[in-house]
């Protein structure tokens, strides 16, 4: 696998998880992990950091 190829997949990727990220803070959905809800907030930071790590891999993909 090429660097170009890992970039546009690991872009996809973050991509998704962005996206799923936004969709459960917009929808406001309860995430139950082992009894523990976890708050609407990490979705957050979860759209933060996962569509920064989408934007650098697709940045390095286009170099």
């Amino acid at each position: 696998m090429g660097a170009k190829t890992f970039y546009s997949v690991t872009s996809v990727i973050f991509s998704i998880v962005t996206a799923i990220h936004l969709w459960r803070s917009l929808a406001g959905w309860d995430l139950v992990v082992n009894g523990w809800t976890v708050p609407l907030w990490f979705s957050y930071v979860g759209i933060i950091f996962a569509g920064y790590l989408a934007y650098s891999a697709w940045n390095l993909k286009s170099r």
